[in-house]
């Protein structure tokens, strides 16, 4: 098979391990030169490859690549931008096909979450219509851990790892000042229908009042009266409350806590914020001096508090797709196996993109306790290994170092494209 070369892009929010997958992309298939050629990224995600933007990352040396292990955002620039559907706008995927036939790319390695496997999928589909020889192979990313098949998504570890020492460093302050301060904290996290995240912070405690003494999960219907009956036992009890909430907190109705009336790129509802929808509650109903953070950026993209574990994963999932691709595979992503939980033990499987485009993994109930406000035993057996190990990026000057790479582009051979 004569060789040819391979696109890769970075889609929707970035995570503090993508690039982590990229490097095991790009140093996989310099590992394989013979069968890949150059290995060209989409310069803002698969905007680049609408656009004709190309980064050339042969000019990157050995080190340069090495270092995106350890550099957190998208070094190569994502986009919130999901093509239309394929029957209306076949023009934005001819479009796609067209650049890579011009660069004589035969591989396409696309890095997001369930849209981006939609994405892939599509591509897929119609370069096979058109008789365009292309592997498409999805790369799983997203800090929500909502892609199904895969036991977990490279990216949540490292935010679970964070919100749960957050939570835990958080609870000592506000417990330490609770006698004539602060009664009540909330700390907001992602995730707009999974709690994935929420429930990380229960990693925080274990014991009898050991906080978060509520977490509260898209998957449970929000109750004001009982929410508001067990901030106010905690407080009594322990002098204090700890809460962990998700973004997508809602009613039983399905209507979200902190709905902000707008939609994102992708079609989804925008939240307005729900730790302070729910202080204002606290401050209303009990009348307890509370405060709140929302971890948002933060928590995706601390790389100093990264788990080991899930860059060793994402790395894993980056070379796994090279591999899969060579080996004729087409339409499939890697997936993530558990084959043990103690000793945590894993190794890379794969999956068909008509079993994960568009899908969403939800919290399992017997995940959480019955009362709806923890996690269970099985809960904690899932979550633990996922957030085990440190992977310290270098330092100096007691600042970390972070790879900023420049973007060298190549030079475009078709006629300009409005996305």
């Amino acid at each position: 098979m004569a060789k040819q070369n391979a696109f890769y892009a970075q889609s929707g929010g970035v995570t503090a391990v993508i690039n982590a997958s990229a490097c095991g992309v790009i140093e996989t298939a310099r590992q394989h030169s013979d069968q890949i050629g150059t290995v060209y990224a989409g310069r803002n995600g698969i905007i680049g490859a609408l656009t004709e933007e190309l980064i050339d990352t042969s000019v990157l040396s050995d080190a340069e690549v090495a270092a995106l292990r350890h550099t957190p955002g998208g070094a190569f620039g994502s986009c919130r931008y999901k093509l239309k559907d394929i029957e209306t706008h076949r023009s934005q995927y001819e479009r796609l096909i067209e650049v890579f036939k011009a660069h004589d790319i035969g591989y396409f390695f696309y890095n997001g979450g369930n849209d981006s496997a939609d994405t892939c999928l599509k591509v897929s589909q119609l370069a096979e219509s058109m008789g365009y020889p292309l592997k498409a192979v999805h790369i799983p990313k997203t800090v929500d851990n909502d892609l199904p098949v895969t036991d977990n998504c490279p990216g949540f570890g490292s935010v679970a790892k964070y919100i749960a020492v957050s939570t835990k460093e958080a609870a000592l302050d506000i417990e330490s000042m609770c006698a004539t301060s602060t009664k009540v904290f909330i700390l907001e996290v992602m995730g707009r229908h999974a709690g994935w995240i929420a429930a990380a912070g229960g990693l925080a405690g274990r014991g009898e009042g050991e906080p978060p003494h509520l977490i509260i999960f898209p998957e449970i219907p929000f109750d004001r009266g009982t929410v508001m009956a067990r901030v106010d036992d905690c407080v009594k009890k322990y002098g204090y409350c700890v809460i962990v909430i998700s973004e997508g907190a809602r009613y039983a109705d399905g209507t979200f806590l902190a709905d902000a009336g707008t939609t994102d790129a992708f079609g989804h509802k925008q939240l307005g914020g729900v730790a302070p929808t729910l202080a204002g509650m606290v401050k209303q109903d009990l009348g307890y001096k509370y405060h709140w953070a929302v971890a948002d950026y933060l928590q995706r993209s601390a790389r100093h508090l990264s788990s080991a574990t899930d860059v060793a994963q994402a790395y894993a999932v980056g070379k796994a797709a090279v591999k899969l691709a060579l080996e004729g595979k087409n339409s499939v992503m890697p997936t993530i196996l558990r084959t043990n939980d103690a000793p945590y033990q894993w190794e890379i499987g794969e999956a068909c993109l008509s079993d994960i485009a568009n899908v969403e993994k939800f919290m399992p109930r017997d995940y959480i306790t019955p009362d709806g406000f923890g996690i269970s035993a099985l809960g904690r057996q899932y979550l633990a290994p996922l957030i085990q190990g440190e992977d310290f990026p270098p330092y100096k000057d007691g600042m970390p170092q972070y790879i900023r790479l420049q973007h060298k582009l190549v030079s475009r051979k078709l006629p300009d494209f409005q996305p």
